[in-house]
């Protein structure tokens, strides 16, 4: 193998490799989008929960809960 091919060969290598670690780096923030986003949903189902909650304690201390 001449120098020439030998870069080329290495080139393509580096190239690669780049592209790799890019599509690691978009499947890592891919991950941390689907996990702020359950993140979220839980955190509204939570309040969901709360305001229900308090909902019924007012119906219940005024009687409208009969």
């Amino acid at each position: 193998m001449d120098n020439s091919q030998n870069l080329s060969y290495k080139a393509g290598q580096t190239k690669g490799q780049a592209q790799e670690k890019g599509n690691q780096m978009m499947d890592k923030a891919g991950n941390a989008a689907q996990s702020a986003k359950e993140t979220m949903q839980e955190a509204g189902q939570q309040m969901k929960a709360k305001a229900q909650g308090a909902a019924d304690a007012v119906k219940d201390a005024t009687g409208m809960n009969k």
